[in-house]
């Protein structure tokens, strides 16, 4: 049994149609381009959705985009490891290697796979070595 606003959408659509105002639009014809929410529990998706619209990302891809960049910057530091390398650089390379290593954790503790930070440090190495 349709609730009372699930028949009134219905009715409007259908005026919709019939006066042909639904006809000639932007997409039309093309298919949906859904995103594949499976993963985040079916009473957070609303939520999820709005605060993608509005620019904001879950905790866990904010984390994520962090632990990344931290692995960019390590890798720069790293490409200018050599024994002429002063202090500074020496340090900041340790300080970016021990936010990795926090952030990871961190992640783990929510119950999260690192494993990405991994691979990713492994394939800038690659990278670098071609």
């Amino acid at each position: 049994m349709q609730s009372l606003i699930d028949q009134l959408a219905e009715q409007s659509i259908q005026s919709s149609i019939q006066q042909g105002e639904l006809e000639n639009l932007r997409g039309q014809g093309k298919p949906l381009a859904l995103e594949d929410l499976r993963m985040v529990p079916e009473h957070l998706r609303t939520g999820y959705h709005v605060l993608k619209n509005a620019g904001f990302l879950p905790p866990e891809l904010e984390q994520r985009q962090e632990a990344l960049k931290m692995c960019d910057l390590l890798f720069s530091l790293q490409k200018q490891d050599n024994k002429y390398l002063d202090e500074d650089n020496r340090s900041a390379k340790k300080k970016t290697l021990d936010k990795i290593k926090r952030l990871e954790l961190k992640m783990q503790l929510a119950g999260m796979d690192t494993q990405f930070i991994h691979q990713y440090l492994a394939r800038l190495g690659q990278q670098n070595k071609t």
